[in-house]
């Protein structure tokens, strides 16, 4: 898969925790990496991340997206990455999913979370992309921002989580 022309890593990370694992999963596999990014700027504060977040997820509103993918019909596989927020995928991953068709595609989901795990992350990303083939995903606890521990997938961590991420990939193929 190295190199692979193919590839696509596509995340969302609000602390760099979600955007370190994709950069070590682009570091093992190759591929393009891009972030996606919402056209109106995400509050900074914590709490208002959360409380915008929950009532664009009780809404059903999907925010606009800077990030557009000219070439996606050349990607064979997409990794998406997403924290868990409100144990679900935050509303820019929805709407990133909604802007793409995934028709035969293989999906490989990973995942960082504050404590809580992949919450619905990983089965929203398999209903949003129905007619791809969806992979086991990957997750792994980054920060806890209600402790102020923000980006902690580095040094140390940093190595095991790699470690981890390989052992995940030889099982995932």
């Amino acid at each position: 898969m190295k190199n692979s022309k193919t590839l696509l890593i596509v995340y969302y990370s609000r602390t760099g925790n979600t955007k370190a694992v994709a950069e070590l999963i682009q570091e093992k596999v190759g591929g393009d990496l891009v972030q996606i990014e919402t056209e109106e700027k995400r509050p900074t504060n914590y709490q208002k991340e959360v409380e915008q977040n929950v009532q664009e997820q009780e809404r059903e509103v999907l925010p606009e997206l800077t990030t557009i993918i000219l070439d996606f019909d050349k990607y064979e596989r997409i990794f998406v990455g997403t924290p868990t927020w409100n144990m679900a995928l935050p509303q820019a991953v929805v709407s990133f999913l909604d802007s793409y068709d995934f028709n035969g595609k293989t999906i490989i989901p990973f995942n960082t979370h504050g404590g809580y795990g992949a919450g619905s992350t990983f089965s929203q990303i398999s209903s949003n992309t129905k007619s791809a083939n969806v992979l086991e995903g990957y997750t792994v606890k980054g920060g806890e921002e209600t402790n102020g521990l923000m980006l902690i997938i580095k040094d140390k961590n940093r190595e095991k989580v790699s470690k981890k991420i390989d052992t995940w990939l030889e099982i995932i193929n």
